[in-house]
């Protein structure tokens, strides 16, 4: 019998959203453990450890203390929190799944509206008793500033369109040509913070792109201007946002992804008026859970019959 742990399983859909193998002892967590020590100590027995998108983190420190682990599963297909390395030094092998993007490229523009519009003042002020509260801004015309045109920021690129706004773009290697293929124009980054009346970041985690947003980036935007991140957290600087959002120096933001997860109850962004915060949801669709629940369950079977497959390397 192969013990599988599955972490982080928020929702409580695992047991129910697939069938597993009938030779899997598996054990769903629905919390989250950050300590290292109490992950390790969690995860003693299991051969089978399902990690969650990012939600916890497998660096060399936990994998050295995990000596029954054999097969670690993560949903997409990679985990900028997982020392895959240091994973195979230890013959253990680190296999992915597919998934979505249309899921993310649909909360990015529920954040974009909701900030926009002050949805959350407004649906509380009903919920209250009350009615209308405040102005909610227009899209129409306006300039939307794509950071990254990849899978996802592409996507957001052709929707603007259908709002009636302008898009300008930016990364360190988006060429002119690429930037018109998804209806937009290639700016220098000063330019696009500068002139975007909403900036949305779609770009990936690296050491180049980690703190890309801080305080000289925040103070080249409008004070009407909006930023919204549905990619990874610790691409912004959350001190010099903070401040922002404090002084009034940009009108407010729509957060998805934070450099911590869960994000800490004394957090600022769940207090400040100006902020939309939701709890890193952007994959978080039934038909994308199918789609990785489905592909654990085929990674699993596949490495017991030691033909592991979608396998991620160093």
């Amino acid at each position: 019998m192969t013990r599988v742990a599955v972490l982080d399983d928020y929702q409580d859909v695992a047991r129910s959203i697939v069938e597993w193998p009938t030779a899997c002892d598996v054990t769903t967590f629905t919390d989250h453990v950050s300590d290292e020590g109490a992950l390790v100590e969690r995860l003693q027995g299991f051969d089978v450890v399902v990690a969650m998108r990012e939600r916890t983190a497998f660096p060399r420190s936990v994998l050295a203390r995990l000596p029954d682990l054999r097969l670690l599963v993560t949903t997409g297909p990679r985990n900028a929190a997982i020392d895959v390395a240091a994973a195979a030094e230890r013959d253990v092998v680190v296999s992915g799944t597919w998934g979505i993007v249309s899921n993310t490229v649909e909360l990015t523009w529920a954040l974009i509206l909701a900030v926009a519009r002050g949805l959350p003042d407004e649906v509380a002020s009903v919920r209250g008793g009350g009615w209308q509260r405040g102005l909610g801004r227009d899209l129409n015309g306006k300039t939307l500033g794509v950071l990254g045109v990849g899978n996802i920021g592409s996507q957001v690129a052709h929707i603007a369109k259908a709002f009636g706004m302008g898009v300008i773009a930016w990364s360190a290697n988006l060429t002119d040509e690429r930037a018109d293929g998804v209806g937009a124009t290639r700016v220098e980054k000063e330019e696009l913070f500068g002139r975007a009346d909403i900036v949305t970041v779609h770009l990936v985690l690296s050491d180049r792109t980690r703190g890309l947003i801080g305080r000289d980036e925040l103070a080249l935007m409008k004070p009407t201007a909006l930023l919204v991140n549905t990619s990874r957290g610790p691409i912004v600087d959350d001190d010099a946002l903070v401040d922002a959002l404090e002084r009034g120096a940009i009108a407010g933001a729509g957060l998805d992804a934070f450099a911590v997860e869960p994000l800490p109850a004394d957090h600022p962004y769940r207090r400040l008026p100006n902020v939309v915060a939701t709890p890193h949801i952007g994959y978080v669709t039934e038909d994308c859970y199918r789609i990785f629940y489905d592909q654990i369950v085929e990674d699993i079977t596949a490495w017991q019959t030691g033909a592991p497959v979608r396998v991620i390397v160093p």
